[in-house]
């Protein structure tokens, strides 16, 4: 090791200098010759490395380059590592949401229905409803005396039933009461008078004493009550047309047409003679015997048949 120079520091020394043995000084620079043992060289502790570095920085600035530099191999081995610092974990937040489906992206990029609309398609149901009730066409309203009867049926639906299903009276409808009175002129004579006026005259058949199924006896099935003092002739020709076209169902087109059209149509020239009182059930026989109509007069007569 001749000719290698070791610059080393000494603990009152301000700078590295030469060193042959232990704490040796000797002017700084200067070369040392002859064989150096490595076991004559003194480790400086690092402290006071440090602590040199940092008055030769305050003196003189750039200072420290040169001993940087030239500080001995074994010095800088013997250093301890600094431990390295610990990694300091950086938040990185929720992970990335999925991407959604096709199907669900292309539902979420389609137009959404305003709420106007919306509105008005839910109030659609409501409409067609309204709209096919306005399309229906309203129930026929009978005019003439079989309008007016309907609304006086109810003083008789009590025996007769409400649809002439019968009761404490007899009944009308299926055509029974077309059967028992053929002919009206005798249904509104019976109506007329009552029940009474008949067994107290002795005539016990009002209606057809050729009835299929038997004639009906005047008083055996309830009594009939006098319509006279209640109803005017008008008015009781009204119920009767109720009667015989509506709950007992008699043809107005077919058999009976004649009829209907004489005391029953809207436009019945009878019915209109009562309601003025140009003609009683004691005189409409005269005033249209040319229509054929027989007697009703003021007291019980017996029935006619049918034909």
């Amino acid at each position: 090791m001749e000719g290698v120079k070791f610059l080393v520091y000494h603990a009152g020394c301000p700078r590295p200098v030469p060193v042959v043995n232990s704490c040796t000084r000797v002017d700084f620079p200067q070369e040392v010759s002859g064989r150096l043992s490595l076991t004559d060289v003194t480790e400086i502790p690092e402290h006071l490395l440090k602590r040199s570095q940092a008055r030769r920085g305050a003196e003189g600035g750039d200072a420290a380059s040169p001993a940087a530099a030239s500080t001995p191999a074994t010095t800088e081995a013997a250093v301890p590592a600094v431990a390295a610092k610990k990694a300091v974990a950086v938040p990185t937040g929720p992970p990335p949401a999925k991407p959604d489906l096709p199907v669900v992206a292309a539902y979420k990029a389609r137009k959404k229905i305003p709420v106007w609309a919306m509105v008005t398609l839910s109030i659609l149901p409501l409409w067609a409803f309204l709209y096919v009730i306005a399309l229906r066409p309203e129930p026929a309203v009978a005019t003439g005396p079989i309008g007016v009867g309907t609304g006086l049926y109810s003083g008789c639906s009590g025996c007769h039933g409400a649809a002439g299903e019968g009761g404490v009276g007899y009944a009308f409808n299926n055509g029974s009461v077309v059967a028992t009175f053929p002919h009206i002129e005798d249904q509104l004579r019976w109506v007329k008078l009552g029940s009474d006026a008949y067994k107290n005259a002795g005539v016990q058949i009002a209606g057809d004493p050729n009835r299929a199924g038997g004639p009906h006896i005047a008083g055996v099935k309830g009594v009939m009550p006098a319509q006279a003092g209640s109803l005017s002739d008008a008015q009781i020709l009204a119920v009767v047309c109720h009667e015989r076209y509506d709950l007992a169902g008699a043809d107005m087109a077919g058999a009976f047409a004649e009829e209907y059209a004489l005391w029953c149509a809207p436009d019945s020239v009878v019915y209109a003679a009562l309601l003025d009182g140009s003609a009683t059930f004691a005189t409409v026989n005269t005033k249209f015997a040319d229509k054929g109509v027989l007697e009703i007069g003021a007291v019980p007569l017996a029935g006619t048949t049918a034909g």
